[in-house]
């Protein structure tokens, strides 16, 4: 099989939690360019709109699911969905996620409430999207984790604790799962840097180029560029492909070197 071939999902149909805009959006479309019909999961419907017009636009197949992450029977009624109109899941991209109300907090001035608010999100929403995929999925199918990389290395992260720490749990998440799903399964997790979707710009204050100048000074990024979706929507056209066939239980970290 020629090198590109491998990168093809002709054939596939992918499930993306949280496709309705930013990166969940370049998720979408990148691998509808890669030739897979697509399961458009929101909580808000309108969101998904245009992006199934642009899938639409590519030639490709989708369907739109109103879909609460949190809720596992939200989730199970996701997953039937996608079953009963393509036949099968062979793509299953657990994307939503993020701060809840748009604001980063030191963990010792998280109140218990707004901590489970983040984990429920960010991590319970994770695990019920890897259980749900796991039961519906074909084999040789792909699970992949949108991670962040605030979890790297483990690191602290003094002003995000609550957020690093649910992104932190999934990556333990993804390579467990990896084991325990193996070899039907392939499980793996993407991690994007700074990217400047509209809660990245809501939790770091950026929306004037003077806010984003001073932003750039403290988060030195050796490639001197943010990142964009279709980075993150290249990483996952990889890890769901063929070329990635014998990688399992890893996190790829996008963001440009930080």
């Amino acid at each position: 099989m020629a090198i590109l071939d491998l990168f093809q999902l002709k054939d596939d149909v992918a499930v993306v939690t949280g496709a309705g805009k930013g990166i969940g959006k370049g998720i979408a479309i990148a691998l509808a360019e890669a030739g897979a019909d697509l399961v458009l999961a929101s909580r808000t419907e309108k969101d998904l709109v245009d992006v199934q017009k642009e899938i639409s636009n590519i030639g490709k197949k989708s369907i739109i699911v109103p879909t609460d992450v949190t809720n596992p029977e939200s989730m199970e009624v996701l997953s039937q969905k996608a079953v009963s109109e393509f036949g099968r899941i062979t793509i299953w991209v657990n994307n939503a996620g993020g701060l809840p109300d748009g604001t980063p907090r030191y963990l010792t001035r998280t109140s218990m409430e707004e901590f489970e608010a983040q984990v429920n999100l960010n991590f319970n929403a994770v695990f019920n999207g890897c259980v749900t995929a796991a039961k519906n999925m074909t084999e040789g199918g792909s699970i992949i984790n949108i991670s962040s990389r605030a979890s790297k290395n483990m690191s602290g992260n003094l002003k995000n604790g609550p957020y690093a720490a649910s992104k932190s749990a999934v990556n333990s998440l993804t390579a467990t799962l990896s084991l325990e799903l193996a070899p039907k399964i392939r499980v793996n997790a993407v991690a994007p840097g700074p990217i400047p979707t509209e809660n990245f710009k809501d939790s770091m204050n950026m929306h004037t180029e003077e806010q984003e100048e001073q932003l750039k000074k403290h988060i030195p990024i050796p490639l001197q560029r943010w990142g964009s979706p279709d980075d993150i929507g290249a990483a996952v056209v990889y890890m769901a492909s063929k070329a990635s066939s014998w990688v399992t239980g890893q996190c790829i970290y996008i963001d440009g070197g930080i």
